[in-house]
This record gives structure tokens, sequence and C-alpha cells, in this order.
């Protein structure tokens, strides 16, 4: 009883989160520099939870809500993001592994077209100036609230018809699902289309350090028509691979900074702990229009603080 009531105070904390973002700037230089990252932690804390019990990676909410919300340059924001969701699926991949909840047949090439425009990506994120990368950040966390809207994940894939590279690159197999024994005969389609998705997703990744996770499952599921679990450990796995080579080109230019990496890491590694508990009492539907409703102003504070600079 007494986590229930914890897990809901925290997630009605989160929702509040986006209001004190509007106050952030009023508020900023009356604190002193040790406060943020006690902060840091809180806020990371509650977006943990919230990533967990929503099913999606944690950058894609920690950088436009960190970024409207503390008094910190963007560039180290959106390294610690990537760092963030790279901690995150490291993690996970082992068990995802062990469980054989991924698929490395369809990893390996996925994440090679995704690492390349991840690292294309970071590189172009760096050179840009700060107030384009934030009008553009405001954009695109607003296009993908409206993606999350409209997303419906399918459970089944059905008879599909064969794709030619799927044969090629060996896409295609049997899943069974750990937890119910039922078997589920798969074929990937559209591998191009995927291959092609995984770039696109790969170079936002990288330019703005929103992680994959997003973006990953439904392509892989609704796209390629993958079984969903299996989505989401190959979509785990994807993101070890793709994060960890943009974060290589925030490190080697100095845009990780232990202050914001620190905090940000424990804090959604002990939220993640408590996200599981409020799995219990919030259903993914609720979570996904609460994520939503955060995004759409995390999103808008961006964009304004972009076009106002």
């Amino acid at each position: 009883m007494r986590r229930r009531a914890l897990a809901a105070a925290a997630v009605a904390a989160f929702a509040l989160v986006p209001a004190l973002a509007w106050a952030a700037p009023a508020t900023a230089s009356s604190l002193p520099w040790w406060a943020w990252p006690v902060l840091l932690f809180g806020v990371s804390f509650l977006i943990g939870i919230i990533a967990v019990a929503a099913g999606i990676g944690g950058g894609v909410l920690f950088v436009p809500i960190v970024g409207s919300l503390f008094p910190f340059h963007l560039d180290f924001v959106r390294g610690a993001g990537l760092m963030l969701a790279l901690c995150g699926a490291l993690s996970a991949s082992p068990r995802i592994i062990r469980g054989g909840l991924g698929e490395m047949r369809m990893v390996i090439p996925l994440s090679l077209a995704g690492s390349v425009a991840a690292m294309v990506g970071a590189h172009m994120g760096l050179l840009l100036p700060t107030k384009v990368l934030q009008t553009s950040l405001g954009i695109i966390v607003l296009i993908i609230a409206a993606i999350m809207w409209r997303a419906k994940e399918r459970e089944s894939t059905g008879a599909q018809p064969r794709d030619p590279w799927a044969d090629a690159l060996g896409m295609h197999g049997l899943f069974r699902d750990p937890k119910t024994g039922r078997e589920v005969e798969w074929h990937a389609r559209h591998v191009l289309s995927g291959i092609l998705t995984f770039t696109v997703i790969g170079f936002i990744g990288g330019m703005f350090g929103l992680g994959a996770g997003w973006a990953n499952v439904p392509a892989l599921n609704v796209l390629m028509g993958v079984p969903l679990k299996l989505a989401l450990g190959t979509s785990g796995l994807s993101i070890s691979v793709i994060n960890t080579s943009a974060a290589w080109v925030y490190l080697n230019q100095g845009a990780l900074l232990p202050m914001i990496q620190v905090p940000a890491i424990l804090g959604v590694i002990a939220g993640a702990r408590l996200g599981v508990h409020v799995l219990r009492i919030l259903t993914p539907v609720t979570a996904r229009w609460l994520v939503v409703g955060v995004l759409v102003l995390a999103g808008a504070r961006a964009l304004l603080q972009g076009l106002s600079s």
C-alpha cells in the first residue's frame, strides 16, 4: 500500500515538471550551484519511473525537460541524454540475450545504419548554433508526441508476404514467449524501409540526444512486422550499439559533464526500480497519455526558447 501511494505521488509530481520549467528562468539565478545536481537527481528519478511505465527510453523525456528546466548548455544535456539511454540499454542487454528476447540477425544491419547516421547527427548537432538546435528540438519533440499519440502496437503479425531481403539476412524465425510459452513464427517485412527508418532515427537521436526507444519499437513492430516482445528486446540491443557510436562523438568533443551525468544516471536507475511497481497501478495507456502531455508542454517550451533567444 505504501508503494502504491509513493508511486502515485511520483506520477503526480512528474505531471508538474513542465509547469516548473516555465518558471525556471526566474529562479535560476537564486539557487546555489550544488542545488542543481540535487534537483537533477529528483527530476531524473521521476523520469525513470514514467519511462518504465510507458515503455520508452528516458532520453526522449530527459533532453526536452532538463533542457528547459535547468541552466545547463544544451550540448551537455544532449550528451547526458545519450548516456542515460545507453546505460539503461546496456544494463538490460545481458538479460535480453539470455532470455531470447532479442534477434541479433536484425540488430546488426539495422544498428550499422543507425550508428553511422547517429555519428553524423552528433557532429552536425555540435556544429549548429544553440538557437537553431533549441528550435529544432521543440519541433522534433512535438512531432514525437504526435507519433506516440497515434501509434498503435500490434500483438500479432499474422500472415505476411515474404521479403527477399529478410530471407537473405536471416530475419525470420520462431519466437517463444518466455512468459506464456506460446510460439510465434515471424518473418520480417519491408526490410529496406526498416533500414532507412533506423537511419533517420539514428540521425535524430545523435543530433538531439533523444535515444531511440520511442521510435525503434514502432518501426520493428508496425513497419517490419516483428512480434511486440521481440521488437522490445531487439530495440534495447540496437540502442546499445547506436547510442555508443553517438556518445563517443560527444565524449571526444568534451560534451559529457560528470556533474550532469552522475545524478542523472543514478536518478533514472533508482526511478526505474520504482517504475516496475507503478506498472501495477498505472496502465500503459494512461502512462503514454501522461508522457504525451509532458512532451507537448516541454516541446512547446523548447520551441519558444529557441524562437525568443
